[in-house]
């Protein structure tokens, strides 16, 4: 936190000298009026690229390997795994039933199926406990 104020500090700063520079030059008649927008813009330019990869860059977390021996030791049929993940997108039974071409109420039973079998009492639940069981 005190690095990102720290930082915006700074930003604002640097636009105080830029327009104080600015202003002097148009007094003084040194400059042109747009060779002075002409470096303000480009002090800029590269101010935003070096925020851009300091803070909009980072580093992406490893993709974990999923235990395909913990689903067999839960029970977890291939329909099952297929409705979890579907759950772990985000979709709704209906999005799901759609997309698995079933009935609403067949993936109904899977959830229920799938809720049991991981112990849980909500579906965002079961995601979780999938997620510490490294399946999905």
């Amino acid at each position: 936190m005190k690095k990102t104020i720290l930082v915006f500090t700074l930003l604002i700063l640097a636009i105080f000298l830029l327009f104080q520079l600015s202003k002097y030059a148009m007094i003084s008649g040194d400059l042109n009026f747009e060779i002075t927008i002409a470096i303000i813009a480009v002090v800029f330019f590269f101010i935003g690229v070096y925020l851009n990869k300091k803070s909009l860059h980072k580093k992406k977390i490893a993709a974990t390997e999923i235990n395909h021996q913990r689903i067999q030791d839960l029970e977890i049929s291939n329909r099952e795994y297929e409705v979890l993940q579907c759950i772990s997108e985000g979709l709704s039974n209906k999005e799901i039933a759609e997309k698995l071409f079933v009935s609403e109420s067949t993936i109904k039973t899977h959830v229920s199926n799938l809720l049991v079998k991981l112990n849980a009492k909500r579906r965002t639940q079961a995601i979780q406990i999938a997620k510490e069981y490294q399946i999905i």
